[in-house]
């Protein structure tokens, strides 16, 4: 599939420019300011707008290929700004970009389709994002983003943190630390305006409580995880930081392509079947990747480049997530639920292959052609398999600043 955005998203220092421009034109409201240092040295950058001490912190840049979250932090910093009744006893805060140097890598502003969407894919281990950090990584080894991260929290306690992610073809759906009632209806009701699907089986949210179609309350950090295998674990996360000052974190995820294969709340005929073939093909794909892999380790001169570092480590979560998939399926599983686990399935080793694929292109590896063809054939399969259809920027960034902004609302009044 081939739909050109009619957009492209911002990188990260247009995104800087802009929050420059802002902090010069109305000096009174808003100011920029570094707060941290990334592990390279790049900077992580702070618009403040507004001064009450009652504040939402929203995070933009969290994982690398997710570029909708800068997009939308533009929208909601002009929105915050020219709307003075968003800033009645609320101040407002950016954090631009939580991975810079993450940002650096990923390299697809205006994707064309899911295969130009990969030929510029990075996503790093998951010691290396800043939110998951400290689910895998002692505290005295988390690295210098999740400490301004976390620093940041702590400076600004707020009452609402907002992480603005992004999936590459599915639904939209939210996370919470706690649940924020009156969230899911308006959610529901403005996905289904913009012709966005709700994904209501979230693997990602996988035996999580409900209190909507696609709106997801976290556990509480002792309960199982879904999936024992993964080491990212959310209830971990960052996003529990701002519990110590009584806030809560909500994640909002919405799709660059969209597929109503995801908003089926239909329960499924034999999940414990589908759960078994989609884990049988997942170790395939993965075997065909870790074949190509080492076939090329002896002619590559670096081999602890964040490319392959990031696609070994993917690779490694395979036979894990295929062993938890093989184990009883949740109770009540739904169609929408075998398709988001699908789609994850499709999804992981597609990345360890197109980040090995660019590993491959710099050096003009004999075996990148081939592996070119792979990730051509699985983006296309993907696709197809979920009738992808994009979605247009200005659609993604309006769903995802309204529910920015309902959350804010409603759970300002729960504090109240």
């Amino acid at each position: 599939m081939s739909l050109l955005p009619e957009l492209r998203y911002p990188n990260l220092p247009e995104l800087v420019s802009f929050a420059h421009a802002l902090a010069t034109q109305e000096p009174g409201l808003c100011v920029l300011r570094q707060v941290g240092l990334s592990r390279a040295g790049r900077p992580l950058h702070l618009l403040s707008v507004g001064h009450a001490r009652r504040a939402v912190l929203v995070v933009a840049g969290a994982h690398a290929n997710e570029p909708t979250g800068g997009s939308t932090l533009r929208a909601l910093a002009e929105r915050v700004l020219a709307e003075r009744e968003l800033r009645s006893g609320t101040s407002w805060h950016f954090l631009l970009c939580a991975d810079p140097d993450g940002a650096s890598l990923h390299v697809t502003p205006a994707p064309r389709s899911l295969f130009d969407y990969h030929l510029g894919f990075y996503r790093p281990t998951g010691a290396e994002q800043p939110e998951w950090a400290p689910s895998v990584l002692p505290p005295d080894r988390l690295p210098p983003e999740t400490r301004t991260l976390t620093g940041v929290i702590d400076e600004l306690r707020p009452y609402l943190q907002v992480t603005l992610h992004g999936t590459d073809l599915g639904g939209s759906w939210v996370q919470l630390t706690k649940d924020v009632p009156g969230l899911a209806e308006p959610f529901a009701k403005s996905a289904a305006q913009l012709h966005i699907p709700v994904e209501t089986g979230a693997s990602d949210a996988a035996g999580w409580p409900s209190s909507g179609p696609g709106v997801h309350v976290m556990p509480g950090p002792d309960s199982r995880a879904a999936y024992p295998s993964m080491p990212d674990d959310a209830r971990h996360s960052t996003w529990y930081h701002a519990h110590r000052y009584g806030g809560l974190t909500a994640v909002v995820e919405v799709p660059m392509w969209a597929s109503d294969l995801v908003d089926d709340p239909a329960p499924h005929p034999a999940p414990a079947a589908a759960l078994r073939q989609l884990a049988a093909r997942l170790l395939r794909d993965a075997t065909e990747v870790e074949r190509v892999l080492a076939e090329a380790l002896p002619r590559l001169d670096d081999t602890g480049g964040p490319l392959l570092r990031a696609a070994r480590w993917a690779l490694g979560l395979i036979p894990g997530l295929a062993r938890d998939w093989t184990h009883t399926a949740p109770a009540g599983t739904t169609m929408a639920y075998v398709g988001s686990v699908d789609a994850f399935g499709r999804r992981l080793p597609l990345r360890a292959a197109a980040m090995l694929l660019r590993v491959l292109r710099e050096t003009d590896d004999l075996a990148a052609p081939w592996l070119e063809h792979l990730v051509a054939a699985w983006c296309e399969s993907f696709a197809l398999r979920f009738r992808a259809r994009w979605v247009p920027l200005e659609h993604q960034v309006e769903h995802q600043s309204r529910t920015v902004l309902v959350a804010a609302r409603q759970a300002r009044e729960q504090a109240a």
